[in-house]
């Protein structure tokens, strides 16, 4: 459980085992009660603009930490975790800032669609019957 700095929203993610993994490898070698040793966002966003700079496609992109929300939105979203959900877990306010991050993709819509497509059947026999 998190309360987010920027919009003093609490978050409550249960954490699935990588993570978990992660978390206890790392134990005890932060300080100031932070679970990783992380440089800051600045010191972050430097050496990612370094590494950026190296990189063919990247060297006219503005690569920044921050992006990081966008693919774990779509990753989520694609693999069918509700939008309410993933507000909560990305610590937005208002679902709307949630839509901006995560673009609803037509795999998703795909996905969507053949789940409640079998509800159909018996209603398109009776459509190509009456023709």
């Amino acid at each position: 459980m998190v309360r987010r700095k920027k919009t003093a929203t609490s978050s409550n993610v249960i954490l699935l085992d990588i993570p978990k993994m992660i978390i206890e490898k790392y134990t005890g070698l932060s300080k100031e009660g932070k679970v990783f040793p992380v440089p800051s966002n600045t010191t972050c966003n430097d050496s990612l603009k370094r590494i950026s700079k190296l990189i063919d496609c990247l060297k006219e992109k503005k690569v920044a930490f921050h992006l990081a929300h966008h693919p774990f939105a779509t990753l989520f979203l694609s693999e069918g975790v509700p939008l309410e959900s993933l507000s909560k877990m990305l610590g937005h306010k208002n679902i709307a800032t949630t839509q901006i991050y995560a673009k609803i993709l037509n795999e998703k819509v795909g996905k969507d669609m053949q789940k409640v497509s079998h509800k159909f059947k018996g209603m398109d026999k009776s459509f190509v019957s009456q023709l």
